[in-house]
Parts: C-alpha cells; sequence; structure tokens
C-alpha cells in the first residue's frame, strides 16, 4: 500500500520559521502548533492493538529524550494502544511509532542557534539523512528563547504502510518553568496525541 501524500511533508524549513516569526521575541510560552495526517478510524478511544515505541536518534538511552518517550507512550495508551516495553520482540506489535525530537536555543537579536538533545535521522516523508550535534553550553542567557519540535510517524508493522503522522513545535523562553524537560515532554505530547486520531490534514493551535 503506498504512502499518504501528506502535504505536511511539502513544508520547507524556511515556512516552518516564517510561520513562528511572530512569535519568536515573546518572554512567554507559545500555544503549541500541531499537524496532523492520517487514516485512521476517527473514534477516539478504539482499541488499536500493540504498538512498539522507537525513538529516532543516535542514542536511546539518552536521558534528555527520557521524559518524551514516557509522555508519548502514556498519550498512545489513553489513545488506545498497548505500548509494548521497550524488551518486547519485533514481531509481536501490529504497528511501529518513531519518535523524533528537535531542539534549539536562539535569541531573537542574535539569531538560531541549533543545539542537538541527542541526535536525529529523517525518516518516510519528513527528509534523509542522520545527524548528531552536540551543545556545549546549555547556559541560560537573557532573552534566550527555546524552540522544540517533536515528530511522530505510526506505521503498519507488517506493511510498512504509514498510518498516522503528526508534528508539534512551541517556542518558550529558557526561564520559563514551560522549559523544563518534564513539562516541555507533557505539554507536547497531550498536544500532539489530543482527540487522537485527531482531524488529517489540519494546523491546530493548543494552548
Amino acid at each position: 500500500m503506498p504512502r499518504l501524500p501528506f502535504p505536511l511533508l511539502a513544508l520547507t524549513a524556511g515556512g516552518v520559521l516564517a510561520s513562528l516569526a511572530a512569535c519568536t521575541t515573546t518572554p512567554v510560552a507559545g500555544p503549541v502548533e500541531v499537524t496532523r495526517f492520517h487514516r485512521l478510524p476517527a473514534a477516539p478511544g478504539t482499541p488499536r492493538g500493540a504498538l512498539r515505541l522507537e525513538l529516532v536518534t543516535s542514542d536511546a538511552s539518552s536521558l534528555e529524550l527520557a521524559p518524551y518517550r514516557a509522555a508519548i507512550a502514556a498519550e498512545l495508551t489513553r489513545a488506545g494502544y498497548r505500548v509494548l516495553p521497550a524488551s518486547a520482540g519485533e514481531g509481536t506489535a501490529q504497528s511501529v511509532a518513531r519518535l523524533r525530537l528537535e531542539q534549539e536555543r536562539f535569541r531573537p537579536s542574535s539569531g538560531r542557534s541549533p543545539v542537538s538533545v541527542g541526535g536525529s535521522a529523517g525518516t518516510g516523508g519528513y527528509g534523509s539523512g542522520v545527524g548528531l550535534g552536540i551543545g556545549l553550553d546549555l547556559t541560560p542567557r537573557p532573552g534566550e528563547q527555546i524552540e522544540t519540535r517533536l515528530f511522530l510517524t505510526i506505521d503498519d508493522a507488517a506493511s510498512g504502510a504509514r498510518q498516522w503522522e503528526g508534528r508539534a513545535h512551541r517556542i518558550v523562553s529558557s526561564k520559563s518553568d514551560l522549559a523544563a524537560p518534564d513539562a516541555s515532554a507533557q505539554a507536547l505530547a497531550r498536544a500532539l496525541l489530543e482527540g487522537f486520531p485527531g482531524e488529517s490534514g489540519e494546523t491546530i493551535l493548543v494552548k
């Protein structure tokens, strides 16, 4: 079965950044922008079978990524999936979810300075290639902002056909309590999977 020609995948980095231009100077948390596409039954809470959750990263045990995995797993469970433990065999899942996290720290007056939270690898329609960045100094600076982008895809384990995919992102002040990994993970995961599977093709703002 061919993959869906999701228009989300045609977004360029420049287009995403342009849409955020009005938010980059705010010192407080902005809303979470969420876009989703899927071919799943729309009824929330429908039992959806066993799912294996993978991190698309160079280090699956990264402490920075752990809160995001836990938050996504909790939301997927609420959405009707039975999230398998990491030790489960590959043949036991009906679906495979892949989670990718990107984060940047920047000051509106001086531009963006990318900081990786472990590593990232493009998969499916989100692009290709593998990258790894290391931030040497994460000390908050005056006016510093943090943009976090969370990507999730769900594929059929047997055929590899794309069933669902979405992206959530938000900008917060580095001094905000919402910049903490646990708070950020919970907010983004909740927004991304709220009312799962959501309205396909729609971009929403979740406060």
